[in-house]
C-alpha cells in the first residue's frame, strides 16, 4: 500500500452524504465492499467519544466506537486495510488498547493501520476527567506502556497507568503493527520522526505541504538513515463535481473540483511526497456512491502502484 514516490487512496468512514448533520450510518458495509471492489487501499475510522455541538464536527465522526466498528467492517470485507485516524491515546488505557489492537491484528492479519494522536476534543477529556493541558505527557506515557506491553514477553512496566510484573498480554502480534503519528501529538517533529512508522498531517496546499514533508524527511534520515522510508498521509475533504472539467475551488481543508482537476492535484501531491490520500466525501452534493464509483473507475487506475 505504501511505496516511495507513489500514492495510494483511502476513504474516511462514514462513506455517506451528511455534511454537518449526524450521519445515518446506513449501507456502510455495502459502501466498504464497493471501495474494496474498486481497489481503494484503506478505510479510516475516527475516535470520538462525546457529541459536542460547539465543536467544528457536530456529527462526531462515524458515531460508533472506532475499534468496535473497525472490527465489524473488517469481518465483512476481505483485504482492504483498516486504519484509525486517529486513536486518542491519552483517553484509552494503554494496556486495554494493546489487548484490543493485538486481537484485531491476529484476527485480521496485516490489515490494521494504527494511527494515533494526542486528541483535541475538550469535552472528551472533561468526560474522562483527564486534563487536556497535560495530554502531551499522557500521550508519551501511554505510547511507551502500549509498546512495552504489546511487543515484549512479561515486561517489567511501572507507570501511572499501572504496573506489569510477571504478567503478559496475549495474543502477541506476529509482526509490528504499523503505527502512524497524527499531527505532532503534542510532541516535537524529532519525536514524531523517531518513534512513528509514518506521519499523518493536516491538509495544506501543495507548496506548504512540500515544505512540511521536506522537514519530516530530513528528520527521518537523521534517526533512521539515508535509505529509510516513512510514509506521509494526508486527509482531503473532497467535493467531486459531475462535470469532469469543473475548475478547482478551495473549500475548508480541501477542494471542490472536477475529475480532471482532481487528477492534476493528486499528481502535485504525489510529486512532493504524499504517499496516501484519505478522501472525506461527506460534503458532496452528488450521491456518494456515484462519487466513489467515479473515483474508483476513473481516478485511481492511472496512479496504480508500479512494480
Amino acid at each position: 500500500m505504501l511505496q516511495p514516490d507513489q500514492i495510494t487512496f483511502g476513504l474516511t468512514i462514514p462513506i455517506e452524504n451528511y455534511d454537518q448533520s449526524a450521519p445515518k450510518m446506513k449501507d456502510q458495509i455495502q459502501m466498504a465492499q464497493l471501495a474494496e471492489e474498486l481497489n481503494f487501499h484503506s478505510l479510516w475510522f475516527q475516535d470520538v467519544l462525546l457529541e459536542d455541538p460547539t465543536f467544528e464536527d457536530p456529527a462526531t465522526g462515524q458515531i460508533f466506537d472506532s475499534l468496535i466498528y473497525l472490527t465489524y467492517v473488517a469481518a465483512h470485507t476481505q483485504q482492504i486495510n483498516l486504519g484509525t485516524a486517529a486513536l486518542v491515546m491519552p483517553l484509552r488505557h494503554p494496556l486495554r488498547t494493546a489487548k484490543e489492537v493485538a486481537s484485531i491484528e491476529r484476527l485480521f492479519p496485516e490489515r490494521l493501520m494504527f494511527g494515533i494522536s494526542s486528541g483535541d476534543r475538550r469535552k472528551d477529556f472533561e468526560g474522562l476527567n483527564i486534563p487536556i493541558m497535560e495530554r502531551s505527557e499522557w500521550f508519551r506515557e501511554a505510547f511507551y506502556f502500549f509498546n512495552e506491553a504489546i511487543y515484549n514477553e512479561f515486561p517489567d512496566v511501572r507507570s501511572s497507568f499501572g504496573t506489569m510484573n510477571r504478567s503478559n498480554i496475549v495474543p502477541k502480534p506476529e509482526k509490528r503493527i504499523p503505527t502512524f503519528m497524527t499531527g505532532y501529538c503534542q510532541q516535537t517533529l524529532d519525536w514524531v520522526a523517531e518513534h512513528g512508522d509514518g506521519w499523518m498531517f493536516y491538509p495544506q496546499r501543495p507548496a506548504q505541504q512540500k515544505e512540511t514533508i521536506s522537514q519530516y524527511r530530513e528528520k527521518v534520515k537523521h534517526f533512521h538513515g539515508e535509505s529509510a522510508f516513512r510514509p506521509f498521509f494526508m486527509p482531503l475533504p473532497l467535493q467531486l463535481e459531475e462535470n469532469p472539467d469543473a475548475p478547482t475551488e478551495k473549500i475548508p481543508a480541501g477542494y471542490k473540483v472536477g475529475r480532471k482537476g482532481l487528477m492534476d492535484l493528486i499528481e502535485q501531491y504525489r510529486s512532493i511526497g504524499v504517499n496516501h490520500l484519505m478522501f472525506g466525501l461527506s460534503k458532496n452534493k452528488r450521491p456518494v456512491k456515484e462519487v466513489v464509483q467515479e473515483l474508483g473507475e476513473e481516478v485511481l487506475p492511472p496512479f496504480k502502484i508500479k512494480g
